[in-house]
């Protein structure tokens, strides 16, 4: 496991580092976002349950094989207190041979905030029917 790794301001900071290393396929600075604990957990869409560095970083290996994966996370829903935060929203995929296709996951990432900043504990990501819905500019909240 990397010990050297680049303190994390905010979980906002994490997320973008993590998207960032997915789309350039980059395995050393995707896992150096994870949290130094072996209670880690990654789904990936096709509901494989990881635990544990060792396994994510293998599944993330393999798909790195064919390259980067390109995501534009969209319509954020945060929720975060003073030691964790969790996102949820919604990913748009494109593809490594460039093309763009009609395919939109639902992610939730929950981060910790540790001694080194903001790191990844959970990543669980399943892809969703139909097509994406816009973003309401408004919305209604009862109470």
């Amino acid at each position: 496991m990397p010990r050297q790794r680049k303190p994390f301001g905010t979980a906002d900071d994490t997320e973008l580092a993590f998207y960032d290393a997915i789309g350039r396929a980059d395995l050393d600075a995707l896992m150096g976002l994870w949290a130094e604990d072996e209670e880690i957990v990654c789904i990936h869409p096709d509901g494989t349950r990881l635990i544990g560095y060792a396994a994510i970083r293998a599944s993330w290996e393999e798909i790195f094989l064919r390259g980067g994966v390109h995501i534009r996370p969209m319509q954020l829903h945060a929720s975060q207190n003073m030691m964790s935060a969790v996102h949820n929203l919604i990913e748009s995929v494109t593809i490594p041979e460039g093309k763009q296709r009609d395919i939109h996951i639902l992610a939730t990432n929950v981060y910790l905030k540790t001694p080194l900043g903001w790191r990844v504990v959970v990543h669980h990501a399943s892809i969703a029917p139909g097509k994406v819905e816009p973003e309401m500019a408004t919305r209604n909240v009862l109470h």
